[in-house]
């Protein structure tokens, strides 16, 4: 309450006035919003700082300024503060003085202010002034929020009651009038009857006091009780429609958490799906990064399976290279062996006696060799169709190599002694033979590079191959070591033996010692082959496994896959059945609501027949007490009159007593 009686000091101050003290003294016992300030002598000044402190307080609801007195220019100065206002309730102007600017405040307080419901103006002169009290009625038209107006004793005349009625059939919240000691008249009166019927809010309406016949006052109770049957059932239906809105917002309410707990639970139900689903496919990925490294160790075997199987082939064509050198190697000495034919013919039989043995052996040799190329293409065609089978080719197909290359030596040999034996009967040809042992040298040297290369190759494959053969690195080193050694201790042999034998001796024995070592490197590289089928075929189980173990999880996921899609199935299932009870309890809510509809509408015929019942009794309770008050005067005659014939009568008897001489004789009472 300081910081008012401050703000009220302030606006004081601010206006140049000084603060009037029982205000002051008001303001600070301001009881719970209500402000009473009646029969205070209110200077304009005090009004002006009233209007402005409570154009912004949202303190006070309820303002008493009954009997204070106000000028002209205060009470506009502070209607002019109460326009801007938002939460004043009840207004007291009584007895005030109030005339035209008054009036025209008011109006514009009626207009501007969304908050007054209760106005009291008893004891002014706003209905001297015919234009301000129209002014005040237009305003009172247009406001939709007063439901209060007292307007006893302010000179309103039949204009004003006619002005009155124009607002009245226009106003939609005005529920009490009091209209007491006027001059309103019979005019007024009608007016306020014809506006009646329009307007279905006023239910209190006082007009004693103004001259207004008494069946124009009929008419306004009749009115007046008809609008307080309607406010009834108004009311009734508001307080039926809001216990159904209640129990549809009930029902509304349960339905929905109904649903709410459904939806939770489905979400639930999905998030332990895709979590077992999450579970699953990490499983998932784990068994298939397993399985993508087996298979790349797989793949990786293979390919050095299939490095290996190119070495092997390079040998294969190495040694079909060197038998096409001993196949041209024969037909030059062939052309040789017809060329000494005719000098020396013994020989040359022997020759070719030995010749065709040897022929027989190489035909045999390269028949063998034929077959085991066959055989080779069958291994490779089967090779493609069965790698099982492909270590036990191999190993024959070595078996049968290393036949081969025996033979080969064998023939070697034997072709060796032969040019021995027929290097003796040949000492005329030396230089012939010098020539083509030059020849065959160069030859040999090639096969020598190439046989190099291979064993470079070879040593590429092995290093290759050792990353993953660590055991037989150590042996496999040790014998190259040895191979090595084996190697010097030939090439120092071989040249010896070239000093000795000459150039073609020393490449030939050069040349087997590179077959031995490359059938050696060749037999180590089938065994790692070998070793590393071995280790492909125990890898290929393995992923045989992980794909039987990979297959029976696909039907693990699979039959978790048809569980999920028959709890879904369920789920939905379930949620269809909701669905239709929950649509069957909307269509008992619809018929409910068609029901209420039915019901409302019954209620408003009801109410038009109660009305209709109610105007009609209204009629026959009017015509009633016509009557009974006509039998009321008629009995009022009758009774005057028997009460006059008795009066006669006892006059009459009192007079027979009095005139008969019984009453001489009659004792005295």
């Amino acid at each position: 309450m300081e910081e008012i009686r401050r703000s009220y000091s302030r606006l004081c101050k601010e206006s140049g006035a000084e603060p009037q003290e029982t205000v002051l003294q008001r303001l600070h016992e301001v009881p719970r919003g209500r402000l009473d300030l009646a029969t205070q002598s209110l200077t304009a000044d005090t009004c002006g700082a009233l209007g402005k402190l409570l154009q912004k307080e949202a303190f006070v609801t309820e303002l008493v300024l009954s009997d204070c007195m106000l000028s002209e220019e205060g009470a506009i100065l502070l209607l002019q503060g109460l326009c801007a206002n938002t939460v004043l309730q009840f207004l007291d102007l009584k007895g005030n003085n109030l005339r035209a600017a008054g009036a025209e405040a008011l109006g514009r307080l009626l207009r501007q202010n969304k908050s007054i419901q209760s106005l009291t103006l008893e004891w002014n002169n706003l209905g001297t002034w015919e234009d301000a009290f129209a002014t005040f009625c237009g305003a009172l038209a247009a406001n939709s929020t007063l439901r209060q107006l007292d307007l006893r004793n302010n000179q309103i005349s039949h204009k004003g009651a006619e002005e009155l009625a124009l607002a009245l059939k226009s106003n939609t919240s005005l529920q009490q009038l009091d209209l007491r000691w006027n001059n309103i008249g019979l005019l007024g009166g009608r007016a306020l009857v014809s506006s009646l019927p329009s307007n279905r809010t006023l239910w209190r309406l006082e007009l004693a006091g103004n001259n207004v016949p008494s069946d124009v006052l009929r008419a306004v109770e009749q009115a007046m009780d008809h609008n307080q049957d309607r406010e009834a059932t108004f009311r009734e239906n508001q307080a039926r429609a809001r216990v159904l809105s209640k129990e549809v917002r009930h029902l509304q309410e349960e339905k929905s958490k109904q649903f709410l707990d459904l939806m939770e639970t489905i979400d639930k139900q999905r998030e332990e799906l895709a979590r077992s689903t999450r579970t699953s496919a990490a499983r998932m990925g784990q068994l298939q990064e397993a399985l993508n490294e087996r298979q790349s160790i797989v793949n990786a075997l293979k390919a050095k399976l299939q490095m290996a199987e190119a070495a092997l082939a390079l040998s294969e064509q190495k040694a079909q290279d060197l038998g096409e050198l001993l196949a041209t190697a024969e037909q030059e000495h062939r052309s040789l062996v017809q060329r000494q034919a005719k000098e020396h013919r013994l020989e040359q039989q022997e020759a070719a006696e030995r010749e065709s043995t040897l022929l027989r052996d190489l035909s045999a040799a390269n028949e063998k060799n034929l077959v085991l190329r066959n055989q080779v293409d069958e291994l490779e065609r089967k090779v493609k169709s069965q790698q099982e089978q492909l270590f036990l080719t191999r190993q024959e197909l070595t078996n049968t190599s290393a036949e081969l290359k025996m033979r080969a030596i064998q023939a070697e040999e034997r072709l060796e002694l032969e040019k021995k034996r027929s290097r003796q009967s040949l000492e005329d040809s030396e230089h012939l033979r010098f020539k083509e042992v030059e020849h065959m040298t160069r030859h040999l040297e090639e096969t020598e590079r190439a046989m190099q290369e291979r064993v470079q190759r070879l040593e590429a494959a092995r290093l290759s191959l050792e990353e993953e053969l660590s055991r037989v690195k150590a042996v496999a080193l040790s014998e190259r070591g040895q191979a090595e050694e084996e190697l010097i201790k030939a090439k120092n042999q071989v040249r010896l033996e070239e000093q000795r034998l000459g150039h073609l001796e020393e490449k030939l024995r050069l040349l087997a010692q590179a077959r031995d070592e490359a059938q050696g490197t060749c037999l180590q590289q089938r065994q790692t082959v070998a070793e590393a089928q071995a280790r492909a075929s125990q890898l290929g189980l393995q992923v045989e496994g992980l794909t039987r173990r990979l297959e029976e999880l696909q039907q693990e996921l699979r039959n978790k896959d048809q569980e999920k899609v028959a709890e879904v199935t369920r789920v939905r299932v379930e949620l269809q059945e909701q669905n239709g009870r929950l649509q069957a309890e909307l269509t008992a809510q619809e018929a409910l609501r068609e029901k209420v509809a039915a019901l409302e509408r019954q209620l408003k015929v009801i109410a038009s027949d109660h009305r209709e019942a109610l105007l009609d009794r209204e009629s026959e309770n009017a015509s009633l007490r016509e009557k009974l008050r006509l039998k009321e005067a008629e009995m009022a005659r009758i009774r005057d009159e028997e009460a006059q014939r008795a009066s006669f009568l006892q006059n009459a008897v009192l007079a027979y007593v009095q005139g008969s001489p019984l009453r001489a004789l009659s004792p005295q009472k």
